[in-house]
C-alpha cells in the first residue's frame, strides 16, 4: 500500500503545485490569511487532490509518451506508471475528488459544485483521447485557461469578490507561459511518440520566441496596467534570462534532466518569491 501511496503522490507532481497554489492565493493578496476552516480547506484541495485529478487523467492518456520521457518519474516532474499502476488512478481520483469536493460544497455552496463540473469539463476536453485538446494546437494551450478555475474555487470559498478583467489577462498569459515551458521540455520524448503539441508543430525555436512574446506581454501589463514595476522587473530579468536562452545558451533548445531539474527548483523559488511579494504588496488582490 505504501508504494502506491507514493505513485499516487508522485503522480500529483508536488514539484508543480505551485501553480495552483498561488493561483487560490492570489485573490487574498493584502488580507489575512488562515481564516476559517474554508480557506484551509480550499487550500488543501488546491495541493494533492486538485494536482491528482488534473495530471491523473493526464498520464492514463499520456502513458506510451511518458515512458519515453526522461524527466518522469520523480516528485517535481510527476511519475511513469506501468499499465498496473496507472489502471488504479480513475477509482483513486473519484474518490479522492469526490470526498474533497463534498467537503467544499458544505462549506461554500453548490458554486462549489459547478466550478468542480467545469474543472472536469475542461479535463475531459483537454484529455480525450480522439478529439482531445491536448493533441489539436493552439488547442492545448487555450485549454489552459482552465487553472482560472482555481481563482474562481478561492473567491467562493472565502468571500471575496472576483478580480478586475486586467488581473484575469494576466493570468491566462502565466497559464500558457507554464504549458509552453512544459512543452518545450518535453518536445523530444512527445515527436517520438507522434504527439502534436504547440511546440512540436512549431519546433523548439520558434515555441521559445512565442514564450518570450507572452512573457514581454505580461512584464508589459505589470508595468504599464498595474503599475507595479517592481513585479514587471522580476518577470523582465526572467524574459531576458529566456533571450539569452533561446540565443545564446541552448539555441537548439537540447537540455539535460539534471538542467531541467534545475529549471524546475528555480522556478518553485520564484513562485514562493511572487507569493509572498504579491501577499506583502496586494498586487491583484481584491482587498479595497
Amino acid at each position: 500500500m505504501g508504494g502506491r501511496l507514493r505513485f499516487w503522490l508522485k503522480v500529483s507532481r508536488p514539484g508543480l503545485w505551485f501553480p495552483t497554489i498561488w493561483l487560490y492565493l492570489m485573490p487574498l493578496a493584502g488580507r489575512p490569511l488562515g481564516e476559517g476552516a474554508a480557506f484551509w480547506a480550499g487550500l488543501a484541495f488546491v495541493t494533492f487532490p486538485l494536482n491528482f485529478w488534473v495530471y491523473g487523467w493526464n498520464d492514463r492518456v499520456d502513458r506510451e509518451t511518458d515512458r519515453q520521457n526522461p524527466r518522469k518519474d520523480s516528485y517535481l516532474f510527476g511519475a511513469r506508471g506501468t499499465d498496473a499502476q496507472l489502471d488504479t488512478l480513475p477509482r483513486a481520483m473519484a474518490a479522492v475528488v469526490g470526498l474533497s469536493v463534498a467537503a467544499l460544497t458544505a462549506l461554500g455552496g453548490p458554486a462549489v459544485l459547478a466550478i468542480a463540473a467545469a474543472i472536469g469539463a475542461f479535463l475531459w476536453a483537454y484529455n480525450h483521447e480522439t478529439a482531445g485538446l491536448r493533441g489539436r494546437p493552439p488547442g492545448d494551450l487555450l485549454c489552459q485557461v482552465g487553472y482560472l478555475l482555481t481563482v474562481a474555487l478561492s473567491c467562493v470559498l472565502n468571500g471575496v469578490p472576483a478580480p478586475a478583467p486586467a488581473v484575469w489577462a494576466y493570468l491566462a498569459l502565466f497559464c500558457a507561459q507554464a504549458q509552453l515551458v512544459g512543452e518545450v521540455m518535453d518536445i523530444a520524448p512527445d515527436r517520438a511518440a507522434g504527439r502534436r503539441t504547440t511546440a512540436t508543430v512549431l519546433g523548439s525555436g520558434a515555441t521559445r520566441l512565442v514564450l518570450i512574446a507572452v512573457v514581454a506581454a505580461e512584464v508589459a501589463l505589470l508595468g504599464l496596467v498595474f503599475g507595479d514595476w517592481i513585479f514587471a522587473g522580476g518577470l523582465a530579468a526572467f524574459w531576458l534570462w529566456l533571450v539569452v536562452d533561446r540565443f545564446v545558451l541552448f539555441p537548439r533548445g537540447e537540455y539535460t534532466v539534471a538542467q531541467m531539474k534545475a529549471l524546475g527548483l528555480g522556478g518553485n523559488a520564484a513562485a514562493l518569491a511572487s507569493m509572498a511579494y504579491v501577499q506583502w504588496s496586494g498586487l491583484f488582490g481584491t482587498a479595497a
